[in-house]
């Protein structure tokens, strides 16, 4: 079974963990060989709880802390767990640093939290099964584990993995029946700070902080758990059985509502390096941006800081995400963007609404890294538009030490340099089609643990009323499915909306101008009809989700050599208010969904103009004829925000 698991790991690793693993095919212990390996435990046929009690030398402390806090005998039952067991020495440099003389000192409430986040019991995570730089589930303190790897010049260049910045695995991957421990060289504390009082405490980011406070936006991150929300323990365990995707499926809710969220931030030597060397410095310079990208409000609020529309508090909380995001989570990544972003033709990207009002931020993962707010491809970019690196934590170790960056209620990241919503940004670096992911529309979907899951079978029920940026119908059901490649979504995934539906969505806001909005959608017979409203105002007809490539009435006709033809079809098809879908994307092993999905489509549902300082808000409404009971559902994928220097460019709009 072991072997079955490893080869499985293997063919899914996505490029940099397979050359790793190739170097290091005799390090990596997922694989339970019958022989005695003297690197790594055979125990497949110990729980993780046997594992530990056959080993006192080494994990002794650490039981004895299970055993304190009631978690030992969970890990001698059935279920499947990835568990991260500190050494002996690592327990006791806890204790000494914390002044403790053993474990019965720890206070119960510490040693209960303590014990929760070294469990995953939500499934056994191989280090050859971590794509991103989380762990893909949240450990039973409800908290993500932060993942990384380096290679160690001191030993031969050997593959060393961290969790939590800070921690080493000195053994990774010791296969249980019920699950797979790694062992690590420290205790893993989760700090109990919200976001803003963990950057105060970061002795590198004083003029941020500073700002932080001036502008009062350090108040705008400090919720964490909705005490209104409630959701039945039968939705939480059990599920709702339900039919989606040609499949039966259930759909499990989340038993909490968090609000979490994400700092993108420089550190002072990056303001050095520009001459901002006091926070006043910092107004100065923030003045100087931001009266130009809004220069309705110049010299309005200048003197109040708290003011959405002062150009300090522009600054901040441009930096500021309503959502948790891991270095991973803003750009495609992992095995999508290994297997089927083609990179080849295009960055890949995400586009978000920040928390500054009016104000979008362009993500791309470009030549290894990621990027915010840079326009280009590979290693040719605009004139001005290279964009500010965001570190990994890889690099942040390396530049900065080991560093706490997780907080309670979010996460920040490093900059190298200072990130600004200029002209520059608003009139070049944003005059792009922006395609955003459905589930990026609302924090929640990121806040709740419902979007990503990489290959696990997830299904997220969303409760109504409880959806950011979005209002339902009571009649509506909304869920989340994970990202799977092999479907015909962009990015594997997509919001499954179903019963007699009633939905309206927030959009983020793109610089002033006129757009053209599109939906991607896969058409289906089970799909419907809906009629689109944009802040009320019909969309023209209703759109007919179970019209296809194939129906006479929208024009498709398969790609050929003859690239005349072929935009003379995507022509025709634009006039029928249709598109191919992207040739920047497509299941692993194929060409593009523009070549071999042609159920894959684009909708052009209306052009708007986009003002600033409005919100805009996008309805759908189910209006099929049908049997109102009828098991119809939505697969909603993606929209696409379209300036008409794009849609309307003498030399076309590219294809990607």
């Amino acid at each position: 079974m072991t072997n079955n698991i490893c080869k499985s790991a293997m063919k899914k690793l996505p490029a940099f963990f397979l050359l790793l693993t190739i170097g290091i095919s005799s390090l990596v212990a997922c694989v339970d060989n019958d022989f005695e390996d003297t690197n790594y435990y055979t125990a497949t046929k110990r729980t993780a709880a046997q594992l530990m009690s056959d080993d006192p030398a080494r994990y002794s402390q650490f039981q004895a802390l299970l055993q304190r806090a009631g978690y030992y005998n969970l890990l001698s039952t059935y279920g499947t767990f990835t568990v991260f067991a500190p050494t002996n020495d690592a327990v006791n440099t806890f204790l000494a640093e914390r002044g403790y003389n053993s474990i019965e000192d720890i206070p119960m409430k510490q040693c209960d939290t303590i014990a929760r986040t070294h469990i995953v019991n939500k499934g056994a995570f191989f280090t050859t099964d971590i794509k991103k730089d989380v762990v893909p589930e949240m450990n039973m303190d409800d908290r993500y584990i932060t993942f990384t790897c380096d290679s160690d010049a001191n030993n031969n260049n050997k593959l060393t993995f961290f969790v939590n910045n800070n921690s080493q695995i000195v053994q990774n991957d010791d296969s249980v029946t019920n699950g797979v421990v790694h062992t690590i060289n420290r205790v893993l504390t989760a700090s109990n700070q919200f976001l803003p009082d963990l950057i105060e405490e970061d002795t590198i980011l004083t003029l941020f902080s500073q700002a932080l406070k001036l502008t009062n936006m350090c108040d705008s991150l400090t919720k964490y758990i909705d005490l209104t929300y409630y959701c039945s323990d039968d939705s939480v365990t059990d599920g709702i059985p339900m039919r989606y995707g040609g499949q039966d499926r259930t759909a499990k809710f989340p038993e909490k509502r968090f609000y979490k969220y994400t700092a993108f931030v420089e550190p002072d030597e990056v303001y050095h390096k520009k001459g901002i060397h006091t926070l006043d410095d910092l107004i100065a310079y923030a003045k100087s941006v931001y009266d130009a990208s809004f220069p309705n409000d110049a010299g309005l609020y200048d003197d109040d800081y708290t003011n959405r529309k002062n150009p300090l508090n522009r600054f901040v909380s441009y930096h500021l995400m309503d959502r948790i995001g891991y270095h991973g989570d803003w750009a495609p990544s992992g095995e999508i963007l290994t297997n089927c972003c083609r990179t080849d033709v295009a960055d890949a990207e995400d586009f978000w609404q920040t928390m500054c009002p009016g104000a979008m931020i362009r993500f791309c993962r470009a030549n290894g890294y990621l990027y915010a707010n840079r326009k280009g491809h590979k290693k040719k970019v605009v004139n001005g538009c290279h964009g500010v690196k965001v570190f990994d934590g890889d690099e942040t170790r390396k530049l900065f030490g080991n560093k706490k960056q997780s907080a309670l209620n979010g996460v920040y990241h490093y900059l190298d340099d200072i990130l600004v919503y200029d002209t520059k940004v608003r009139d070049e670096v944003l005059n792009c089609r922006m395609r955003i992911d459905a589930t990026t529309l609302s924090p929640d979907f990121m806040n709740q643990d419902a979007r990503g899951h990489y290959g696990i079978e997830t299904f997220t029920g969303m409760k109504n009323g409880y959806i950011s940026g979005w209002k339902t119908s009571k009649e509506t059901f909304v869920g989340v499915h994970n990202d799977d490649p092999w479907w015909s979504s962009y990015l594997g995934n997509a919001i499954c909306i179903k019963g007699q539906y009633d939905v309206q969505i927030k959009l983020p806001t793109p610089p002033p101008g006129l757009y053209e909005i599109r939906l991607g959608y896969v058409c289906g017979e089970e799909r419907g009809v809906v009629q689109v409203y944009l802040n009320n105002e019909p969309c023209g007809i209703p759109v007919d989700l179970t019209i296809g490539a194939w129906f006479p009435e929208v024009g498709y006709e398969a790609d050929t050599d003859d690239e005349a033809h072929n935009a003379a079809n995507d022509k025709a098809m634009r006039n029928r208010g249709y598109m191919k879908a992207m040739d920047s994307y497509g299941k692993p092993g194929a060409t593009n969904f523009r070549v071999d999905s042609p159920e894959h489509m684009r909708r052009i549902l209306t052009t708007a103009q986009f003002k600033e300082g409005e919100e805009y808000w996008l309805r759908f409404r189910r209006v099929s004829e049908d049997d109102p009971n009828a098991n119809k559902e939505w697969s909603f994928d993606y929209l696409e925000l379209c300036p008409k220097s794009i849609y309307a460019s003498p030399d076309g709009e590219d294809r990607h």
